[in-house]
């Protein structure tokens, strides 16, 4: 995949529909694969097959659905650098121990869209720990 000048695009391309084994989550289509996600209840175990979805190449609308229903959020800052899911995780941070993390991502994220994110959760955080 190549950019607007030519050059190799750092874009990963996604895949539509099923790849992974039978068992795996990733076999489903995407609209199954949805629909299974959308359908987790509060306090489920499957973090680990959200987090295979997570990992995976498909579409980032899969992906941030998946990243969305994770019960333990700390699994999500091994991608803080993906535009997509950065935006997610910074969202779940909102604990005295986060503050240092999100400042972090305002001042070394390269994508602008993870910045805006942890700058309007770090002002969340500040009014909520203000109130305290």
């Amino acid at each position: 995949m190549k950019d607007g000048n030519g050059q190799p695009s750092r874009r990963q391309s996604w895949r539509v529909g099923p790849s992974g084994g039978e068992i795996s989550w990733l076999s489903l289509e995407d609209d199954d694969l949805l629909f299974r996600i959308e359908g987790l209840p509060q306090g489920h175990d499957q973090d680990t097959r959200l987090i295979e979805v997570v990992r995976s190449d498909r579409h980032f609308f899969v992906r941030q659905e998946a990243a969305k229903r994770l019960s333990d959020k700390e699994r999500l800052k091994a991608h803080a650098e993906d535009r997509h899911l950065g935006q997610i995780l910074v969202r779940g941070l909102n604990r005295r121990e986060d503050l240092g993390y999100l400042q972090n991502l305002v001042r070394d994220s390269r994508h602008l869209e993870v910045r805006k994110a942890a700058e309007a959760q770090l002002r969340l955080l500040a009014d909520r720990l203000e109130g305290s």
